[in-house]
């Protein structure tokens, strides 16, 4: 069941650790691009690196553009092991988005691919930072072309 519109939602997969050279400028203009095309909803995974990144971006976004920021969670206790500082900067992230989606209650070994998948199942577009063919983002990318989306790659 959808409650937002597939066909002009984006979600964002990359990598937990940016390389030196990374700047959020790429992804910038694509999301920019995304809304002049109308796109209105964007999934974020809220892992640390490249996903929390991207929600800040979509945060100032916000301030001047219309659109809705919706945080994909694995589960619940997912900041859990993150130092107090993380954990601090995760909730008041997670304060200023407009939905949150739990996908499992507590941790389960396959609830961060179950998250991976939603996002992408429901998005027409994923925004790809990667620079290894193995893990997560790796994972996900697969999968969305294996499912005809739309690829981004900054």
């Amino acid at each position: 069941m959808n409650y937002f519109d597939v066909t002009k939602t984006c979600c964002f997969t990359g990598h937990r650790i940016l390389k030196k050279d990374f700047s959020i400028e790429q992804t910038r203009q694509e999301v920019l691009k995304l809304l002049n095309k109308k796109y209105e909803t964007f999934l974020v995974g809220m892992a640390q690196g490249f996903d929390l990144e991207c929600l800040k971006l979509l945060l100032e976004l916000k301030k001047e553009k219309k659109l809705e920021i919706i945080a994909c969670i694995p589960c619940k206790n997912q900041p859990e092991k993150l130092t107090e500082k993380e954990k601090e900067e995760y909730n008041n992230l997670l304060l200023k988005v407009d939905q949150k989606i739990y996908l499992e209650e507590t941790y389960k070994v396959g609830c961060m691919h179950k998250r991976n998948r939603f996002m992408v199942d429901n998005s027409s577009t994923v925004i790809v930072y990667k620079y290894v063919d193995k893990g997560g983002t790796y994972y996900t990318e697969t999968y969305a072309k294996k499912k005809n989306k739309k690829i981004i790659y900054v």
